[in-house]
């Protein structure tokens, strides 16, 4: 059966405001003036979305947002970018989640954000599960991130999926809830591709070595653990006992790591798509993270395919 879409994007679509640079002691100035301030496309899915969609595939997005001047802002950008949005609902009495990123002056950030939002919100009657068969591949773009979006919910998705012969991919945040793994592990078994941080891992572990982390979210099933290490790269365990670590770009300057998470994801669910190797989407996929971060706003950074395999082939140069 031919495919619609190459990826169905499932999670959060709201609205970023980058505030940057802002210095760690904000609360001891009385004025702190900006060069510039503005509304920029954030979320895990819709960025996801945004970049996979900039690279050449047919993306799907799947989300809540409210009837609002905010809700109409992602609904233009994913016309504007060629994302099929007839699985984002629209619903009244819903504000749509904005949220402030605080960005210090080396690229790290905090988040302000509305508990009261869509992202809150958004519960599996949100999600049409007719539309998922339609993709190839199904990004779940963070467990956590919509709270009303638990395990129960998780599972009765990815099961869709599975019936569908889908790829699964997954990415994560911290626990927002208090949630542990046992509240996780039954849909994580569906999980084909995991792509969490090495703070967030660890955090969902309660271990600190890349190996003893990637053995615990092993034995919940996953195929491919990719947990994300920074400036260092990324690490793989596969399910037959395999290891790498694949290198960052070297000599790049983050000036906002908002949304480099979900840059990484995208190029690495890119590469999947197109059959590359494990080490090759890797490698993809740090590349993709390298040009985010050199861009204020998760979406700002990687504008074209042609973008990424010129980046490319500096990496590649500097083996």
């Amino acid at each position: 059966m031919d495919k619609k879409l190459d990826v169905i994007c499932v999670g959060a679509a709201i609205v970023d405001i980058p505030l940057q640079p802002v210095s760690r002691d904000i609360f001891d100035i009385e004025s702190c003036p900006l060069e510039q301030i503005s509304m920029t496309i954030g979320g895990d899915a819709i960025n996801e979305a945004t970049v996979m969609s900039r690279l050449g595939h047919k993306i799907g997005l799947m989300s809540m947002v409210g009837k609002d001047a905010v809700g109409n802002f992602i609904i233009e950008h994913c016309e504007k970018n060629g994302i099929d949005y007839s699985g984002v609902r629209r619903k009244e009495g819903i504000d749509t989640s904005i949220n402030v990123g605080l960005v210090t002056q080396d690229g790290e950030r905090t988040f302000v954000t509305n508990r009261n939002g869509s992202l809150w919100k958004m519960t599996i009657d949100d999600i049409d599960l007719d539309r998922i068969p339609d993709a190839k591949i199904l990004s779940l773009a963070s467990i956590f991130n919509n709270p009303l979006l638990d395990c129960k919910a998780l599972v009765k998705i990815f099961k869709v999926a599975k019936e569908n012969n889908m790829i699964i991919c997954a990415d994560m945040i911290k626990a927002r809830l208090g949630e542990t793994l046992d509240d996780i592990k039954e849909a994580l078994s569906y999980v084909d591709y995991f792509f969490p941080n090495y703070d967030e891992a660890c955090a969902m572990t309660g271990r600190t070595e890349l190996e003893d982390v990637a053995d615990v979210f092993m034995g919940c099933g996953i195929g491919h653990v990719i947990i994300k290490t920074g400036k260092k790269g990324c690490y793989i365990k596969s399910q037959d006992g395999s290891v790498l670590e694949v290198p960052a770009m070297k000599g790049i300057t983050a000036i906002d790591t908002i949304g480099a998470g979900d840059n990484f994801a995208s190029g690495f669910i890119t590469a999947v798509l197109e059959g590359k190797s494990l080490k090759e989407c890797a490698e993809f996929a740090n590349v993709t993270a390298s040009i985010s971060v050199q861009s204020i706003g998760a979406t700002t950074g990687v504008q074209s395919r042609e973008q990424v395999e010129e980046r490319l082939e500096e990496y590649y140069a500097q083996q």
